[in-house]
């Protein structure tokens, strides 16, 4: 029996492969529109300027709040009256730039926890049928810091589930694009332990230029990864239960230093019986050092979305099916 062909993960606006292999999907059009180039870059930074200044997904019914200079924010819905009393939405202030700092993580030098909150998606309650994965991104006052989209196809997204591929693209307040996460398709067929079903994020700030990975490495009894610079090298190691507890309580994954010294842990929290019955949307905690380097505090942010995919991205169930909760 011939082994199924993987899905391509979707094409970025960083290339694209000029040979796909024979029985690859056709190529996926992202939904991402760059903007126009933006006036102003980061001298301080040696990067280059702010990249994309619009995101349409964050603009459709539902969307995301906006950042609007010299008033409250509101939520843009085209071809909907905007609500004339919309409720405002409080942005963390945004900082200066700093030397050596991909633009947009600058808002990590001054957080110690950040609270990752998945959005509800209304088409999916209706259909069951699964959708992009949004979230909100705060820190401890409430105070809105990122946007965080998923970028995947249909076909990928509703036929490999919590093992699709894809593109997660990180926004900030101005609608740039500041960091962008990618996941390979893993194969599952081999053996648990086999490195070829071992999954792996890349994280890129800014786009286009490698952050550092996330790799998952087999543990006895354990769910175990480990963090690594752009240069693959071993700097950061975090450490799960052996099964998700899914049920009852939240689930917490410790980060640790190379000594084995905890610095930091990401919190699943549990929805509650009525919330986990109704929706598959997850709740995250982030903690760690304020004096943490913002490199580090970046991965550890970004490992949180390869968790939830991993443990608690559940298949859409029908609207008849019965639930054994």
């Amino acid at each position: 029996m011939q082994a199924p062909t993987a899905p391509t993960i979707p094409i970025d606006d960083t290339g694209k492969s000029s040979s796909p292999r024979p029985g690859d999907p056709p190529p996926y059009t992202s939904h991402y529109q760059p903007g126009p180039p933006a006036a102003v870059g980061y001298p301080s930074t040696g990067y280059p300027g702010p990249g994309p200044t619009s995101y349409p997904g964050l603009t459709q019914p539902g969307g995301f709040p906006m950042y609007q200079s010299g008033g409250p924010p509101v939520v843009y819905q085209p071809g909907i009256n905007v609500n004339p009393n919309p409720l405002p939405v409080s942005w963390m202030p945004v900082p200066p730039p700093l030397p050596n700092c991909p633009p947009g993580l600058e808002y990590l030098l001054q957080l110690d926890k950040i609270m990752v909150h998945q959005q509800i998606e209304v088409l999916e309650l209706m259909t069951r049928f699964e959708s992009n994965n949004r979230y909100e991104v705060k820190n401890s006052m409430g105070q809105m810091v990122y946007m965080v989209v998923e970028d995947t196809d249909d076909i990928t997204r509703n036929a490999y589930s919590s093992l699709r591929p894809f593109v997660i693209r990180v926004i900030d307040c101005m609608s740039r694009e500041i960091m962008r996460l990618q996941r390979p398709f893993r194969c599952t067929c081999c053996c648990f332990c086999c490195s070829c079903a071992m999954q792996e994020l890349e994280v890129q700030s800014p786009p286009g230029v490698c952050l550092g990975y996330i790799i998952q490495y087999w543990g006895f009894c354990k769910t175990r990864f480990r963090i690594e610079n752009e240069k693959k090298e071993h700097i950061l190691n975090i450490d799960g239960p052996c099964v998700p507890d899914i049920c009852g309580s939240d689930t917490v994954y410790q980060v640790k230093s190379l000594d084995g010294k905890d610095i930091g842990r990401i919190c699943r929290q549990w929805p509650g019986f009525l919330r986990a019955s109704i929706a598959d949307v997850d709740n995250f905690e982030i903690t760690f050092p304020l004096d943490l380097s913002i490199t580090m505090k970046a991965m550890i942010f970004a490992g949180c979305f390869l968790i939830d995919f991993m443990f608690f991205e559940s298949r859409p169930q029908p609207a008849n099916h019965n639930r054994s909760h």
